[in-house]
């Protein structure tokens, strides 16, 4: 289990080797997003609070990454933060995101991103639930949920 203490050292040491990379251009990853995913995954954006289709969703299942489909997070660790994003206490898999220190706006913070292909996930904070205390604070563009018994290509 990932504690704050492991983000904090893959944030500032380095991240965990992905299982494989994909790499597309900015026209490449322009064919295939929508125009709202391509702001948030490609150039870091953020949705509006309570806006994502995801946030409500508690469907078992995997929230993969909307650009290459990795599985990123599982819906047995999705829980109500109360912040208006989709939060998980946990990755998938502990090479499944990467963790980039992130200064922007005046504070200090960890940005997540897919470990495949670079897509902007959101950010994790350590004020997340027992036992991790980890709160993955993710963008419903980001993700696609892969429900139980349904695949995608």
């Amino acid at each position: 289990m990932l504690t704050w203490k492991d983000i904090i050292n893959f944030s500032v040491n380095g991240n965990p080797k992905p299982d494989r990379r994909i790499e597309k251009t900015e026209d490449e990853w322009r064919a295939i997003l929508t125009p709202e995913q391509f702001r948030i995954t490609r150039k870091a954006g953020t949705e509006a609070p309570n806006s994502g289709s995801l946030c409500t969703s508690y469907d078992a299942g995997k929230y993969n990454c909307i650009c290459c489909n990795t599985p990123l997070f599982d819906s047995t660790i999705k829980f109500n933060s109360g912040t208006g994003w989709p939060s998980f206490s946990q990755p998938i898999k502990e090479n499944a995101i990467k963790y980039i220190r992130d200064t922007a706006f005046g504070m200090v913070r960890v940005e997540v991103q897919c470990n495949t292909c670079d897509a902007h996930q959101g950010h994790v904070f350590p004020d997340g639930p027992e036992p991790s205390g980890l709160r993955y604070c993710i963008n419903s563009e980001s993700m696609v949920l892969q429900t139980e018994g349904e695949t995608t290509e």
